[in-house]
């Protein structure tokens, strides 16, 4: 049950420093953390994230109380070059970085408790 952006245009750097913050929650707390989260890379995950639990919803008939984020990976997408002219006929270069989401949930199982045996 996942959820993929591809070609966005923010630095993967940028976004990564988001992603960390929400991963292994909830999706519902999640989702509330990322909607009041001051950075521009908080709205694009968010809408991915919320894909890939209607994702869960229709085709695999979960509950959005019981999903988690179990993945989140932010790739390096496609850099569009630029330059900017300078003195003496040279130019510097501009690298536009993009990046690529992918958010994966799953069913929050309940943990086994194991016990210690003693002999």
């Amino acid at each position: 049950m996942k959820a993929i952006r591809r070609y966005l245009r923010i630095s993967s750097k940028k976004v990564n420093l988001v992603a960390s913050l929400v991963r292994g929650m909830p999706a519902e707390d999640a989702m509330n953390f990322l909607r009041f989260t001051p950075k521009k890379s908080a709205k694009p995950l968010l809408e991915t994230l919320k894909s890939a639990v209607a994702n869960a919803e229709q085709n695999f008939k979960q509950k959005k109380a019981d999903l988690y984020i179990s993945k989140i990976v932010i790739n390096e997408g496609a850099t569009l070059k630029r330059a900017r002219p300078v003195s003496r006929g040279r130019s510097h270069p501009i690298k536009k970085r993009t990046s690529h989401i992918t958010v994966e949930v799953a069913v929050r199982t309940e943990p086994k408790v194991v016990t210690a045996k003693h002999s």
